[in-house]
């Protein structure tokens, strides 16, 4: 099949002129490589993920699956799961006509400051490149290719485009690249993503060192680098670097300025014809290239339309709410479960005499992340709708919210019945579509009909019935243009600027109110809001259109919330307190300030815990929260960004049918004070990695001060194990320096399932996670795993010879429940 490959991308390259060449390096739109019918090829789309496929429009219209946070899937410490994520997303690719997904991403959580933290896996390079060596077999499985991402060190989102971060060639090699060498060698990827960021003095898009040397030379990797989105500046720089497509396009550094330079004899065409010839054998490898052979053999396809009638919609929904909500159970992290009347609170009974549910996440919960990697699910289950669904009938459940962790408006949700209307010249209408919220997100595609040359104007149009009666609040965000109507009345008509330093943050703007209504309960109102494109858009080199209308229900006195959810946490057998993040706090385009939670919720958890022993607070965050009250509560329960399926899977944990199967992938300090790196900001455009490999759990392990709350790999279940052996045999695989047997027991009186995990240390070195694998046993039942350890964990980088080298044995094994509790130890030699 190889060979049909290759020979088809040769025919369709000797088709082509300069012109035709260096076409097919720049995108012909925001997500999308135009067709060349001439040489049998055509149109092929990418998507962002990596919990879902959006789809070639960013849009409520379509609605995608949306599973958990990529933390959440690394919680789950099983490759075999990532790699079935990976095949439902090849799945709900196909049928959205998306060819390749731009994902997933394999940054490090060096900092827990850093905003984009729930789209990585981990801090630890070994788990993030098995689950992300599964992920990419998975999708690839399917017949969709990826493009693994931002390499390399995009791991703060602080002046991410000019940034040039200092790391030292050992930590380069060994934590930073080392996920992307994995995925390069065991899961043969069919692109890459290169980072906005500089690494050592040169960006990341004309790396010349990383991207030919390392990449392409070094690893042997025979797929396509594309630019992170409007990443792409020099035509020279980055062709000679080795990047191979500049997105998005039409208007990149390629195309026509490749065409240019070329015959200027700045660029040698052979450059532009390797870089063609790795677009086309991406597009044979995708099925939109005639005469090569789709992956799985059959015959190359130009389109979906026979795949996505057999692979229908409601069964990719169907098996990705089910998918979406085993992942969001085996990732919650029991991080604490104390005893009350003789046994742990968790799971809870029942008919323990009635729940108390507090928070203001508990009945709007955060699924995802924000940015790019956001989906739009055609429904989300709460963690009250889930609760209420599966107690029996005649328990109790009281809801309080007790605080509200943002003090920003939301898009317009709930009552309201909304569309947009695209105008153009003298208001004359484009077209149209619905809108299930207040947020307008056109990038590349806009609806039927509308042609963004000739867009002046969108009207978000409909009515709102309020469920609550008094003083609504309403709002706009976005750049440009706006007036807004509600009622009759006009609460804003004006011009909204924002000059945030993140092109992504400063498009899409900032959150502001604008006015108040007195609105009666159940009685309809209309709504509009104008939002007049400002002329600067036209300079973009994107067609992008993106704002939205705001809303929050009238505002109640904080200490009255306060005092309803004591008052029911007091009343009930149990109380349930879920605290989270907000997208002001963790998303894409900037960093956090703090781990703080936002708003009342310490306080709230805080007196809720006076009044009642048994409470159990869910986190729902992407990234480390500082927890103050940990102590004082008798349960905490690592949620993440859970995804679509969020409520289901919560009482799913939460009253025992299914055992939380998560341990921390990342190491949650007590106080951001304790945690060993958090610089994030650059100096003078300069991010020092000073820090070295002392990044994660190695940093804590290697230095004398407080312990953190919880360490990587921490994690509880509902039964308890003992480990009874740990035995180092003679290799099993080429390459690998022995294999290691650990044998466990299960000592509780239910099934269950555990996460072995194995740690090496070399003399006078760090201990790093060498081996991991999940068993599942049965009351009072046994289970072993035998693990092969990585050449690597026995290797470092000699900076000094610029290459590999064997560690000095002899090297400590343990067997352990996290980086913190070894409960066995062998040694061996090589």
């Amino acid at each position: 099949m190889a060979d049909q490959v290759e020979q088809a991308v040769a025919e369709a390259l000797g088709k082509l002129g300069l012109e035709g060449k260096a076409g097919l390096l720049a995108g012909a739109d925001m997500w999308a490589l135009a067709a060349v019918p001439g040489i049998g090829l055509g149109e092929l789309v990418m998507s962002d993920g990596p919990i879902g496929v959006r789809g070639r429009r960013w849009t409520s219209v379509d609605p995608s699956v949306a599973l958990p946070s990529p933390t959440a899937l690394a919680a789950s410490w099983d490759p075999e799961l990532a790699r079935r994520v990976g095949r439902l997303l090849a799945r709900e690719a196909r049928r959205k006509g998306v060819h390749v997904l731009l994902a997933p991403t394999v940054n490090l959580h060096r900092s827990p400051l850093g905003g984009r933290h729930f789209e990585a896996y981990s801090e630890d390079p070994y788990l993030t490149a098995e689950i992300g060596t599964a992920y990419v077999r998975g999708v690839q499985d399917g017949g969709v290719g990826v493009t693994v991402k931002h390499f390399v060190a995009n791991d703060a989102e602080t002046q991410r485009f000019t940034v040039d971060n200092l790391v030292g060639q050992r930590a380069l090699r060994e934590l930073y690249l080392a996920p992307f060498e994995a995925i390069v060698r065991d899961a043969r990827p069919w692109g890459v993503m290169a980072a906005y960021n500089a690494v050592n003095g040169a960006t990341m898009t004309e790396h010349r060192e990383l991207l030919r040397g390392v990449l392409r030379e070094e690893w042997g990797f025979d797929g396509v680098v594309v630019s992170d989105w409007l990443a792409a500046r020099s035509t020279v720089g980055a062709i000679t670097g080795g990047l191979d497509l500049a997105m998005p396009g039409p208007r990149t550094v390629y195309g026509e300025a490749l065409v240019a330079a070329v015959r200027a004899g700045e660029v040698d065409e052979g450059l532009v014809d390797e870089a063609a010839r790795r677009v086309l054998r991406l597009a044979a490898r995708a099925g939109v290239l005639a005469g090569a052979a789709a992956p799985d053999g059959s015959a190359a396809r130009a389109d979906a339309t026979e795949e996505t009638a057999a692979d229908t919609a409601a069964d990719t929904a169907a098996d990705g709410a089910a998918l979406a909500r085993e992942v969001a159970v085996r990732g919650c992290v029991l991080l604490r479960n104390e005893p009350r009347d003789g046994r742990p609170v968790l799971p809870l009974d029942p008919r323990g005499g009635g729940i108390a549910l507090i928070g203001a996440a508990a009945r709007d919960a955060r699924v995802l992340g924000g940015g790019s990697a956001q989906v739009f699910p055609d429904h989300v289950v709460s963690p009250l709708d889930g609760l209420r669904a599966a107690l029996p009938r005649q328990e109790p459940l009281v809801y309080a919210q007790g605080a509200d962790p943002s003090e920003e408006l939301g898009a317009a949700g709930g009552g309201f019945a909304l569309h947009a209307v695209a105008l153009g010249e003298q208001d004359r209408e484009l077209g149209a579509e619905p809108l299930p919220s207040g947020q307008v997100q056109w990038l590349g595609d806009l609806p039927d009909g509308v042609v963004y040359g000739d867009l002046r104007a969108v009207e978000v149009r409909g009515e709102f019935v309020p469920s609550v009666a008094g003083a609504h609040r309403f709002g706009t965000r976005g750049t440009g243009g706006f007036r807004l109507e509600v009622d009759g009345r006009v609460l804003f008509d004006g011009v909204q600027a924002d000059a945030h330093e993140d092109p992504f943050e400063a498009f899409f703007g900032q959150p502001v109110e604008r006015g108040v209504v007195e609105l009666a309960v159940e009685q309809p109102v209309g709504v509009c809001l104008r939002y007049e494109l400002p002329p600067e858009l036209a300079e973009l080199p994107i067609q992008a259109v993106g704002f939205a209308l705001l809303h929050g229900e009238p505002e109640r006195d904080p200490e009255e919330l306060l005092a309803e959810a004591v008052a029911a946490a007091a009343a009930a057998t149990s109380a349930v307190v879920v605290v989270g993040t907000t997208e002001r706090v963790e998303s894409e385009g900037f960093d956090r300030a703090d781990l703080l939670l936002p708003g009342r919720q310490d306080e709230l958890v805080a007196r809720v815990a006076a009044v009642n022993p048994r409470t159990v607070v869910v986190v729902n965050a992407g990234a480390p929260v500082e927890m103050p009250w940990r102590e004082d509560v008798a349960a905490v329960l690592l949620a993440w960004f859970p995804g679509q399926e969020a409520g289901a899977a919560l009482a799913d944990v939460l009253l025992g049918a299914q055992e939380p199967g998560g341990r921390l992938p990342t190491t949650w300090p007590a106080r951001l004070a304790d945690a060993p790196v958090t610089r994030v900001t650059p100096q003078d455009g300069e991010l020092p990695y000073d820090e070295g490999l002392s990044v994660g759990y190695r940093a804590w392990a290697a230095r004398t001060g407080p312990a953190p709350a919880y360490p990587f790999g921490h994690g509880l279940g509902y039964t308890d194990w003992e480990y009874t052996a740990l035995e180092v045999l003679p290799s099993r695989v080429a390459g690998s320096p022995a294999s290691v047997r650990v044998a466990v027991r299960n000592t509780g009186d239910r099934a269950g399932r555990e996460v072995v995990q194995v740690y090496l240390t070399p003399p006078g070195g760090d201990r790093r996670l060498a081996g991991f694998a999940t068993v599942v046993a049965q009351a009072g039942g046994s289970a072993e795993a035998v693990l092969d350890l990585p050449a690597r964990a026995v290797e470092f980088w000699d900076e000094a010879a610029g290459g590999w080298r064997p560690e000095p044995g002899p090297f400590t094994l343990d067997a352990a429940r996290s980086a913190a509790a070894p409960l066995l130890t062998a040694t061996f030699s090589r």
